[in-house]
């Protein structure tokens, strides 16, 4: 039986599920239900209009299953869709439910990990051409300068769990130095998708040890335990029987194999149309 009144965890893809597993492990007594889009991913190449289609369809979705709270553990969704669901289709809908994202949090902390005021951003391509982070963090951190890269074949590494091989290093050096190559005063690299932290044993070997790799899920769990905490009219909606779900708009063969890389193997998901 699926939970009740679930928190619901959302990504294009599979990526999601790296931030599901540090939100799960900080918030063990709540439910949750994480939705993949697979069938229309990658969002990253697409307009502003499309990616807010897609993850508008997919907030609705949560809302039918009953969920209170919706994250959108996917930086395109993040970047594109999240400002006008909030600001306005909540709104219009009058709904009490709400739906947050994972550039916030992250740029909420990002200028008191760096030290020299130099920052690093490793993301795709379509996250990188909003300037979402750029422009999140100035709001935070007006002094803060910030370098951005886009790494547009890492997904497709994971993906296709390629990422441990020798193959891998090639592209994860290339990037890894078109950052740095930006300003050596970098000290601070946020990995902007929530793929990357799969990448991590590699990126530690072309970064030096002197920079800190910061990964997306952790921040997030502690933030969402905090708005809990703020938040109990929505905390208090929140089914806690310790159950999980998982669903995906693709193939569930497929979507389960995957989520074994990025989450742990015996994941059984059902699927969905949108």
């Amino acid at each position: 039986m699926p939970p009740s009144q679930p928190i619901g965890v959302f990504d294009s893809g599979y990526g999601g599920l790296t931030v599901l597993k540090s939100i799960v492990e900080k918030l063990p007594a709540y439910d949750f239900i994480y939705l993949g889009d697979n069938a229309r991913t990658p969002y990253g190449n697409r307009s502003f209009e499309t990616v807010y289609q897609y993850t508008r369809e997919c907030v609705q979705w949560f809302f039918s299953r009953g969920c209170p709270l919706v994250i959108l553990a996917c930086n395109t969704s993040s970047a594109k869709a999240l400002r006008t669901i909030q600001q306005q289709d909540l709104v219009e809908s009058g709904t009490a439910s709400r739906v947050l994202g994972v550039i916030r949090p992250t740029t909420e902390i990002a200028g008191l990990l760096s030290k020299t005021g130099k920052v690093g951003i490793l993301a795709t391509s379509g996250t990188v051409n909003s300037e979402s982070y750029v422009l999140e963090i100035k709001k935070f951190f007006p002094d803060i300068q910030v370098f951005q890269q886009a790494c547009p074949l890492w997904v497709p590494l994971i993906e296709n769990n390629e990422h441990e091989g020798p193959g891998a290093d090639f592209f994860v050096k290339k990037y890894a130095d078109e950052l740095l190559s930006q300003s050596p005063d970098i000290d601070t690299v946020l990995l902007a998708c929530t793929h990357y932290p799969l990448l991590m044993n590699k990126l530690r070997k072309y970064f030096p040890g002197t920079i800190q790799l910061v990964a997306q899920g952790d921040i997030v769990g502690e933030s969402l335990v905090k708005y809990l905490k703020n938040h109990p009219e929505i905390e208090s909606r929140c089914s806690k029987q310790a159950r999980l779900a998982f669903y995906t708009t693709d193939d569930t063969l497929d979507f389960d194999r995957h989520a074994g890389y990025f989450y742990r193997e015996g994941i059984r998901s059902e699927r969905v149309f949108l």
